[in-house]
C-alpha cells in the first residue's frame, strides 16, 4: 500500500463507520442493489476485461464484475480495512477467485498505465480529496478506450433517506447533507460540475444520466428508524441529543417511515446520477 492522502476518509472507514458497514452489510447491499446493474451495463464488463473497482467496500460489485468476466479479473481497492476483511470472506464463501481486494487509496494507487478495461465506482467516488488528481490518476491505470462508470447521488431533496432524516428538523440538529464540489456524500450531485471535472481530468464521451432504485431500509418502520439513526449522520445527530430527545427523535422517524412500509419491508426511493466516459484511445494532439 502506498501513501494515503485522503487521511480523513482513511480515519472513517476505518473507525466506526467503517466497522458498521462491514457489520451490515447484507443490509447496505439491499438499499443500493437496484443500482448494480445499470452500473455494470454501463461499464460494457465482459469475458476477460479486467475492472477495478474504486471504493469497492465489502465487494459487492467487485464480485459481481468478475462474475461477468470469467475469464478476465477484478481488483477491489478500498482503505477500509474492516470491509476488505468482509470482501475477501464473502469471495471466499460465493467461491469468486477471480478477484483480488487491496487496501490502498484509489488516487495515489502504483496502477501499472493501461491495466484495465473499465473502472466502477457504486457512492464511493464523493469522498475524493482532490477529485481531478484522483480521476486522472484512474484514467491513466485505464487502456485506451477504456471505460469509466460510477454511480452517485444526485439532489438531496430526490433520496428518501435524506427526507426521512431532514423530517427530524426541530427535534435534532438537523443541517444540510453535503454541497456540491466539497467532499461529502453529495459533492458530484451538480451534472454539469461532474461533466467538467471529468473532461479536466483527460475524459472523452462524457454523460450523466438520471436513474432511480428503491432500496430496503428495514423489515418495518420501527426496524428501519434504528437503522438509519445508527448510520454515521444519524449518530452524529443522535450523540448531540440526550435521552429523552432521542426517543423523541425515534419515535418521530418511525412514525414518519410508516408511510413507506411494504409486505417487503420499508422502501425508499434513491436518486443518483449515473456517469459513464472513457480514456481517449488516442493521445491529444500537441
Amino acid at each position: 500500500m502506498t501513501t494515503i492522502v485522503n487521511t480523513a476518509q482513511d480515519q472513517a472507514w476505518n473507525g466506526p463507520e467503517g466497522a458498521h458497514w462491514a457489520r451490515h452489510q447484507d443490509r447496505w447491499n439491499a438499499v443500493n442493489d437496484g443500482f448494480n446493474t445499470p452500473l455494470l451495463d454501463a461499464a460494457g464488463i465482459t469475458g476477460a476485461h479486467r475492472t477495478l473497482d474504486f471504493g469497492c467496500g465489502a465487494g459487492q460489485t467487485t464480485r459481481l464484475a468478475a462474475r461477468r468476466a470469467p475469464r478476465g479479473h477484478a481488483l477491489g481497492l478500498d482503505l477500509s480495512a474492516p470491509m476488505l476483511a468482509e470482501a475477501r470472506a464473502r469471495a471466499a464463501a460465493e467461491g469468486v477467485d477471480n478477484v483480488t481486494f487491496t487496501r490502498g487509496d484509489a488516487q495515489t494507487h502504483p496502477y501499472d498505465e493501461g491495466t484495465f478495461d473499465a473502472a466502477i465506482s457504486r457512492y464511493s467516488a464523493m469522498f475524493f480529496e482532490d477529485p481531478e488528481a484522483a480521476f486522472a490518476h484512474i484514467g491513466r491505470a485505464l487502456r485506451p478506450g477504456g471505460r469509466l462508470a460510477l454511480v452517485c447521488p444526485s439532489d438531496p431533496g430526490l433520496n428518501g433517506w435524506v427526507t426521512a432524516m431532514t423530517s427530524l428538523r426541530g427535534i435534532l440538529p438537523v443541517g444540510d447533507f453535503g454541497r456540491p464540489g466539497v467532499p461529502g456524500m453529495f459533492s458530484l450531485a451538480d451534472p454539469d460540475a461532474v461533466r467538467a471535472l471529468l473532461a479536466a481530468a483527460g475524459f472523452t464521451g462524457i454523460a450523466v444520466e438520471e436513474t432511480r432504485a428503491y432500496g430496503t431500509w428495514g423489515r418495518d418502520a420501527a426496524d428501519a428508524a434504528d437503522f438509519l439513526l445508527a448510520t454515521g449522520p444519524g449518530r452524529h445527530l443522535m450523540d448531540q441529543a440526550d435521552e429523552p430527545t432521542r426517543a423523541r427523535a425515534r419515535t418521530a422517524l418511525t412514525e414518519h417511515l410508516r408511510a413507506h412500509e411494504t409486505p417487503g419491508g420499508v422502501r425508499l426511493l434513491s436518486t443518483a446520477w449515473l456517469v459513464t466516459a472513457e480514456r481517449p484511445r488516442f493521445p491529444p494532439r500537441a
